[in-house]
């Protein structure tokens, strides 16, 4: 079965190039296919996405997301998050502390004097168990123990991955808990339209629209300040569709402290949860587009500001802002923020959320 598995897929990773035993636990490749002949591939190692095959205006598809070509390079990526499902808690927290139900609580610091994306060993670095359905979905499971990088509470988390014929990467999230406890789960996929290379092109030249009148500023060390701030007249201003390049390097105070952008953005909403428009790019070359919805209230702008060129898949390598996230998420230090929507999760209630990235072409 092997064999025919990868000579059929086109994005050229082996299988056997991501098996490995880690806990006692097996990593594998998997690969969703869709009608058009498209095809997503994801390691269960932290469910990175490696592959995204799509077509450019002319048919010809490339890799449009950046990952490794084997598990061991995954595993000791210069970038640990890069791709990957998040948890327990994506984004910053203030020095690693918050409080719930009157007590307090602290993590491991990672990031500056703040704990990043869910400590220092986050479902990132967790080996998932995967269970394949059929040709376009894979369902994730991983259990993080009570006490797991400081936080409380078992939590059982499902995180499904589907490939429409519509060319749509669709990820449902699900979780549960046995002790009240926060939580804030996203994918951080690093899209590169253009197609990966050696170099992989930067990313200025892409046409963004962002469905959001306010963003988070923030201090420094990348923590909100609580201040929810007018994009209008700002370098985040998305409304109308800009290139990421016009006002990156910005003199902005807000720009300077994100080295670029690597901001939360408040999305318009209806009524909370509600699945809806978050964002869309465009690659002028290509012609690629891809639409982000989210039920999120947020979702993270991060332009790629601290890649340094390492090494990729099939040789392609990774420059500075030769990528950019939407990582659909609630705020960074929600549990710090009282009046930010809350990151609780108490037992006997169910997490879910759902976002999804469109893929397309515009001649």
């Amino acid at each position: 079965m092997t064999n025919t598995v990868e000579t059929e897929n086109i994005c050229g990773l082996k299988r056997k190039d991501f098996q490995t035993r880690i806990d006692g636990k097996d990593t594998d490749l998997y690969i969703l296919k869709n009608s058009e002949g498209n095809e997503i591939a994801i390691t269960n190692y932290g469910g990175a996405l490696v592959a995204i095959m799509v077509p450019d205006k002319n048919g010809n598809r490339a890799n449009v997301i950046q990952g490794h070509d084997n598990i061991r390079e995954v595993i000791e990526s210069p970038e640990p998050y890069l791709s990957t499902l998040i948890g327990r808690y994506g984004n910053r927290i203030c020095k690693g502390r918050f409080q719930l139900h009157g007590k307090e609580y602290s993590l491991p610091i990672n990031n500056g004097p703040n704990s990043l994306h869910g400590g220092k060993k986050g479902f990132n670095a967790k080996v998932w168990e995967a269970l394949q359905m059929n040709d376009h979905t894979l369902v994730l499971k991983y259990v993080s123990p009570y006490g797991e990088e400081g936080f409380s509470g078992e939590l059982k988390v499902t995180v499904v991955y589907t490939f429409t014929n519509d060319n749509e990467l669709v990820i449902d999230y699900m979780a549960t808990t046995n002790k009240q406890t926060i939580i804030n789960l996203t994918n951080h996929g690093y899209f590169s339209l253009a197609g990966i290379a050696d170099p992989t092109p930067t990313i200025d030249n892409l046409i963004c629209e962002i469905n959001a009148d306010y963003y988070l500023p923030i201090d420094e060390t990348s923590i909100p300040t609580g201040e929810i701030r007018f994009v209008k007249g700002t370098p985040f201003d998305f409304r109308t569709p800009k290139t990421i390049g016009q006002d990156i390097d910005a003199d902005n105070e807000q720009i300077k402290n994100g080295a670029g952008y690597d901001h939360c953005y408040v999305l318009n909403k209806k009524e909370e949860s509600e699945l809806s428009f978050a964002a869309r790019i465009k690659e002028p070359i290509s012609g690629r587009t891809m639409e982000v919805y989210t039920t999120e209230p947020g979702v993270q702008l991060y332009t790629d500001n601290w890649a340094d060129g390492y090494k990729g898949q099939h040789g392609a390598t990774f420059p500075r802002r030769s990528a950019i996230c939407f990582e659909a998420q609630h705020f960074p230090d929600s549990p710090n923020h009282p009046y930010f929507p809350s990151v609780v999760l108490k037992p006997g209630e169910q997490y879910k959320q759902k976002t999804i990235y469109r893929f397309g072409v515009e001649k």
